[in-house]
């Protein structure tokens, strides 16, 4: 049996497009070279709010690396970050005002493991982010992740997707390169499970919009749904329908 063994940031890009591909760990674990129990820790570890996400959960890694030899946060400073939460402030603002006000380094991902942890404990603060309650602005920028127009509900999709029992239904998504430059669209077939992968050198809407149209065209016979989160880079989904 192997041991376990630190994962690098490639084979974190690996387990996610395998895990889109439905890959059980053990398969993940034979394929990357790993011990199941490798990859079984990786995903209780370094999963966030939005599940799987290799970038996350590197940089998640490399946080802890990095605050093995350092105090852990005194309970004063989760109290203070508890009452911003509460008072509907996000995590990124939460991280940006300790910094400003305190020269206290906390980072936004870690702020959401911990809420992430009091909701699996029975706590509420999840329910004060901004994807539980629309809020009025404070200071700082919005992310309108989410407001995409003419957006079309999972709840609106057909039954039969989830039944598995026909060929072309899609699920989208993208993995981001390092520094944010480029990145993978990624579409998996419900059914087959087959596994279409295209590069963008910018994650902007006409650029996977573009890459999703050409992996489908020769395929437009088995192109009913397309399924995707809230990310801005799925903007022009109409357009995409259309050319398909």
């Amino acid at each position: 049996m192997r041991s376990y063994t630190q994962l690098t940031q490639d084979q974190r890009y690996q387990i996610y497009i395998l895990m889109k591909a439905s890959h059980t760990q053990s398969d993940i674990a034979d394929l990357i070279g790993v011990d199941k129990s490798t990859i079984s820790r990786e995903l209780r570890r370094n999963s966030g709010l939005r599940g799987y996400r290799p970038q996350q959960a590197h940089r998640l890694c490399l946080e802890r690396r990095s605050h093995k030899a350092v105090p852990r946060i005194e309970q004063s400073i989760w109290a203070l970050v508890e009452r911003l939460i509460r008072e509907e402030w996000s995590p990124e603002q939460v991280s940006g005002w300790l910094q400003s006000e305190y020269q206290y380094s906390i980072s936004n991902e870690w702020i959401y493991q911990y809420l992430l942890t009091d909701k699996q404990n029975g706590g509420t603060l999840y329910k004060h982010l901004r994807c539980q309650k629309r809020r009025k602005k404070r200071y700082g920028t919005y992310s309108y992740r989410g407001q995409i127009p003419d957006q079309v509900s999972i709840e609106q999709r057909p039954a039969i997707v989830d039944a598995r029992t026909r060929y072309g239904d899609w699920e989208l998504d993208t993995v981001i390169g390092k520094n944010h430059q480029q990145a993978l669209v990624t579409l998996v077939e419900r059914k087959s499970r087959l596994t279409l992968i295209a590069k963008v050198i910018r994650k902007t809407a006409e650029n996977v919009s573009d890459a999703i149209v050409s992996l489908l065209s020769t395929l437009k016979p088995w192109v009913h749904t397309l399924t995707a989160d809230n990310g801005r880079e799925f903007a022009w989904h109409t357009d995409i329908a259309k050319n398909l």
